[in-house]
């Protein structure tokens, strides 16, 4: 039932509202908590007890509107209030409960004092909106009645429509059975044939098949099959009633291998997606660095001038010392030329070892700020190295169920070897972050499944050696090229 609730005042014109005799039949169900035993004298009740805070919103009114067709028992309506009580923090406090009767449709409303007497203060209600839309999705549920599109859970979308963070964080969080289990529920329940069915699944990233045993399926994008009667709770007649025959939809088989290779090649614009950024950052990064390089290439050339300037200066004053003409030579027998001589050179060799210290103060300070510069690159590098890597792996996740279905088809050893090559060829230009340990396990998943079926003993053991031998080269390439970088 659609449930809408808020928070209010005005206890006077709710009341009058409420026992309008507009509505053909007008019911006070029942009066709790309250003094007085009627509904104005109870609203105004409440009204004169916040009069003791500055509460304004004292009350909350909720109105419940089941469908047209349902027949809904006061028993089932207090149920529903109950619930909605409990959600939102409210039980205990005083409320009423009214129903109205309007061309044959029954609902109704419940107004709840939202003062509480003991502690002075009114009940916070946060997120009731929110909380309200999850007790009446669970009354569609449990009831069975056609759910309005409004309230269907547009939670878990599909996930070929995600961007490429939608779908990392997907990667990372999971779905758990019972947001499952709600999928199939809420698209069984905003749907009334086979088409709009068949569109609320590929809503929430799962697509109808035919199953092995069972008669229909919902195929994940993991590859994964839910059986309809069991995860959304409909008897096989109804599905049978409302889909059709199960023959006519495709297998699981042919629609995992349909999906796999739509969610590959999301995959693959993903992955081109973060070479293209990692590109561009890389771009960016040596654009950067070599601003940086000339920013110090300038620093140190201004400096070095600076110094030059400097020690002509020094230099000059150090002469002025110096007399000359018969000045001079008293200076030369008192001595004090000798003297002024010495501490001039004892003042040039200070001067250029403090240049030299400021100048290694820059350098350092320049290849510290090099460093710094570095270590962030790396740092901004690496949650792209880590997104191919997930992107790598969801490749070969996705390609596993092509691999199982073109393995099936093969015939010989011509056909096992076309199919070796024709992976090793799609897959050679792979990220080697990951290793060579998945991608010999992948290889070797194709030959004994290829070979196994022909019961080639001889044949197989030849191909598990080629497949050691290409991998330890692999491994190789791997190691020199960490080694080169």
């Amino acid at each position: 039932m659609i449930l809408v609730g808020n928070q209010r005042g005005n206890a006077k014109d709710l009341a009058i509202h409420l026992l309008k005799q507009e509505n053909e039949q007008v019911e006070v169900h029942e009066i709790r908590g309250f003094c007085s035993d009627n509904l104005m004298g109870a609203l105004n009740e409440s009204y004169a007890m916040s009069r003791a805070t500055k509460c304004k919103q004292h009350l909350f009114s909720l109105s419940l509107n089941p469908p047209k067709e349902a027949n809904v028992s006061n028993e089932q309506f207090e149920a529903a209030i109950s619930r909605v009580e409990e959600k939102l923090g409210l039980t205990g406090q005083p409320r009423a409960i009214v129903f109205h009767e309007k061309e044959g449709r029954r609902h109704c409303h419940t107004v709840w004092s939202r003062f509480n007497a003991e502690e002075l203060k009114a009940v916070q209600l946060s997120y009731s909106k929110q909380k309200m839309q999850e007790v009446a999705r669970n009354l569609y549920l449990e009831h069975g009645w056609k759910m309005p599109r409004g309230l269907a859970n547009k939670e878990h979308a599909d996930p070929r429509n995600y961007t490429l963070a939608e779908w990392q964080q997907a990667k990372r969080l999971g779905k758990e059975a019972r947001d499952v289990k709600a999928d199939l529920q809420d698209a069984w329940a905003i749907s009334d044939n086979k088409a709009t069915f068949t569109h609320a699944l590929e809503e929430r990233g799962y697509k109808l098949a035919r199953g092995d045993r069972r008669g229909f399926v919902a195929v994940d994008h993991h590859g994964e099959p839910y059986s309809l009667s069991k995860w959304a709770k409909v008897k096989p007649k109804q599905l049978i009633e409302r889909l059709g025959e199960p023959d006519s939809f495709p297998s699981f088989e042919e629609t995992r291998a349909l999906y796999a290779k739509e969610m590959l090649d999301k995959m693959q614009s993903f992955q081109q997606e973060i070479e293209l950024e990692k590109r561009e950052k890389e771009r960016l990064a040596e654009a950067e660095q070599q601003r940086l390089l000339a920013e110090q290439a300038v620093k140190k050339q201004t400096m070095a001038q600076a110094l030059k300037l400097r020690q002509l200066e020094e230099e000059r004053l150090r002469l002025k010392r110096i007399r000359y003409g018969l000045l001079g030579l008293l200076d030369r027998i008192t001595g004090q030329r000798k003297r002024i001589l010495q501490q001039n050179e004892l003042e040039k060799q200070q001067t250029l070892q403090r240049d030299k210290r400021e100048q290694q103060s820059l350098e350092q300070m320049q290849e510290e700020r090099k460093r710094h510069f570095i270590e962030k690159r790396k740092e901004q590098q690496q949650p792209l190295d880590q997104q191919k890597q997930v992107g790598f792996s969801s490749n070969l996740f996705y390609t596993r169920p092509c691999w199982a279905y073109s393995c099936f088809l093969a015939r010989g050893r011509v056909s096992a070897f076309f199919f070796f090559f024709l992976s090793f060829r799609l897959f050679g230009n792979v990220s080697v972050c990951q290793g060579s340990v998945t991608f010999s396990r992948n290889y070797l998943f194709l030959f004994i499944f290829t070979v196994e079926r022909r019961k080639k003993r001889k044949f197989l053991i030849l191909s598990l050696l080629s497949i050691f031998f290409v991998a330890r080269v692999f491994n190789r390439l791997i190691a020199t090229t960490g080694s080169k970088e």
